[in-house]
């Protein structure tokens, strides 16, 4: 029989939630880049990958990019909140389904208790991932790791690195690769908390990585 993982958390997280939802009602605009605009249309506040690539930022005001999105043939949706929080309740119940402990812990994210769990992590995290998207069309992404901080720091791996196949375990990592990914960390939120590595002070002032990945380390133990 296999051995009962110890404390275990997954970090379920929707890819470009809004984008993802105004994809799922108009299927056409699969792989075209898309900008959610916040009330009133005044500033980005979701983008598609294919936005992204474009060099559109995050929170940047709408007519400081109007013209680029022009003639880039940029789909420009107002914000639907109605349709993002029936979207998220959908998602959110599917995802349920994959451990008796959930904590919601926001419109696109959700954490996943897997603690004394006998099964595949990895086998069981791919299964939520494919059936999300087939029962509601939203694509996601599932970090693992023993706290929640560090399930939320295999999530962002799992959506950078394409041969994770969108799921990851960080705690399968070598000790030595463990740090280098933290050394390489430039910014880390979780529950409102803001570190920051500034690259600029790490050339001049050698000891903040490892300042930095202590902070983390020492943090990942508290959630």
């Amino acid at each position: 029989m296999p051995k009962p993982n110890q404390q275990k958390f997954a970090l379920v997280d929707c890819n470009n939630f809004y984008a993802s939802c105004e994809r799922v009602f108009d299927p056409k605009l699969e792989r075209e880049p898309i900008v959610v605009l916040s009330n009133n249309d005044g500033c980005v506040i979701a983008r598609s990958n294919e936005a992204k690539s474009l060099g559109i930022k995050m929170g940047v005001p709408y007519y400081q990019i109007k013209n680029l999105m022009i003639d880039k043939s940029v789909v420009i949706k107002s914000s639907n909140y109605p349709l993002y929080g029936d979207m998220s309740s959908r998602v959110m119940k599917v995802i349920g389904y994959y451990s008796p402990i959930q904590e919601v812990y926001s419109i696109d994210e959700s954490f996943l208790d897997l603690s004394g769990f006998t099964l595949n992590l990895n086998t069981h995290m791919q299964s939520l991932k494919v059936q999300v998207k087939s029962w509601t069309g939203i694509p996601v992404c599932v970090g693992m790791g023993s706290t929640k901080v560090l399930a939320k720091l295999a999530n962002r791996i799992a959506k950078k690195y394409s041969r994770f196949d969108g799921v990851f375990d960080i705690d399968k990592l070598p000790s030595e690769r463990f740090e280098k990914l933290l050394d390489s960390v430039e910014v880390v939120t979780f529950g409102g908390l803001v570190i920051s590595l500034l690259k600029s002070l790490s050339r001049s002032v050698l000891i903040l990585p490892m300042i930095f990945t202590r902070l983390i380390l020492a943090l990942s133990k508290l959630y």
